[in-house]
């Protein structure tokens, strides 16, 4: 897994965090029998991926537009190939072709935020010989562009600092999330004004009252966990009693949760930050990779990647859950993927909300969340553009 220098050393002070149901940073994360196990779901699943997942114009699942390319391309990277390898080369190509003049990447234009950031995170892994530093400059500045934020928008506006899909509309915390980590990656920094603004969009995501979040869904929850979008209106809990309490909260689920964590560790919170403490909170009180908490198996390999990527940023190698069990969380995740990987080394997910029915893009998830298992994943400097 590559990560900036500059986000290497902010994760520092994050590192200092202590809590009596986590644990940080220990010598030898996983035993050998699971970085046997690792190594061997992870080479299947990038052998699928190669010979059966790509088409032979280098793209996965092109009628999905080039996000599932990035993704793909990306879990590769992170697992050890390089840009030189032939389906990684493929891939690279595929993806050059959806450059924009904009400097967006993207293919119709409907996803336009979702799209860029995944195809910068992937150019970004690939850049090592600086190739890519033009394009993912003209391409920061285009996500830039499409946030929540600026002109007539005041901060009290409960919009303030999201993106969403298109850029224009209702933001959301995942599109946010993917804003920030795209960013950070390619350069930024935790006080850029961007990540600023879009912390305080991500706080007010948050079920959890305090001054960086007064919104009417504020204490209605109040777990720590985070939620997708923030509605302007008074909700009807009766509509969608899956996704409202009856007291007009908004129920926080797993990936939002992870994904919220992860931006405000990026967006420079320490230990000390009550937000952090009670996204922790969240963390040990819902510990599971068998679902994802609050969605049961909707969106579940989205949130395998959400939760390794958002435990591994922040150094955690055991979590003590509600009922006192201590577990080493990329053991667990190892184990689960393979006991839920394909006999052709792929995932797919039988619930097809947000298409992870798709091998593609399951197995892309699967193998992005695998790459924070590896200790040998050492982190490198990155080109900054």
């Amino acid at each position: 897994m590559k990560i900036t220098r500059r986000l290497f050393a902010g994760l520092a002070s994050f590192l200092l965090l202590s809590s009596a149901n986590l644990a940080f940073a220990a010598d030898a994360p996983i035993s050998s029998d699971a970085q046997k196990k690792l190594d061997t779901i992870v080479e299947k699943g990038l052998n699928f991926l190669a010979t059966k997942g790509q088409a032979d114009d280098g793209t996965f699942t092109a009628q999905a537009g080039p996000g599932l390319t990035a993704l793909a391309v990306t879990s590769a990277l992170r697992n050890g190939k390089t840009a030189d390898d032939p389906a990684v080369a493929k891939g690279l190509k595929a993806l050059e072709g959806f450059v924009k003049p904009d400097g967006g990447i993207y293919g119709n234009g409907r996803l336009r935020n979702y799209e860029t950031c995944v195809a910068m995170l992937c150019f970004n892994e690939a850049n090592v010989d600086g190739r890519y530093n033009e394009l993912l400059k003209k391409a920061r500045e285009f996500v830039t562009g499409l946030q929540y934020a600026g002109g007539e928008v005041s901060q009290d506006d409960v919009w303030f600092g999201g993106v969403g899909y298109g850029g224009a509309g209702r933001p959301d915390l995942s599109n946010t999330a993917y804003l920030v980590d795209a960013l950070i990656e390619t350069g930024g920094e935790a006080d850029d004004e961007a990540i600023q603004r879009a912390l305080v969009f991500v706080s007010r995501c948050q079920n959890f009252e305090s001054t960086y979040n007064t919104t009417q869904f504020a204490d209605k929850v109040n777990d720590g966990g985070f939620f997708y979008e923030i509605p302007r209106e008074k909700i009807d809990p009766s509509t969608s009693p899956d996704r409202y309490t009856k007291n007009g909260g908004i129920r926080s689920y797993g990936s939002m949760s992870y994904a919220g964590l992860k931006s405000m560790i990026y967006a420079g919170l320490t230990k000390d930050d009550p937000r952090v403490k009670a996204a922790t909170d969240w963390v040990t009180n819902n510990y599971s990779v068998e679902e994802n908490p609050g969605m049961g198996n909707a969106g579940l390999y989205y949130y395998y990647h959400t939760f390794a990527s958002g435990l591994g940023t922040a150094g955690i190698t055991e979590v003590t859950d509600a009922d006192g069990n201590k577990h080493n969380w990329r053991e667990d995740l190892i184990n689960e993927l393979a006991k839920r990987q394909n006999e052709d080394g792929s995932w797919a997910n039988e619930n097809r909300r947000w298409f992870e029915n798709d091998k593609n893009l399951a197995t892309a998830f699967a193998l992005m969340a695998l790459s924070y298992c590896d200790p040998d994943a050492k982190p490198v400097a990155g080109a900054k553009p």
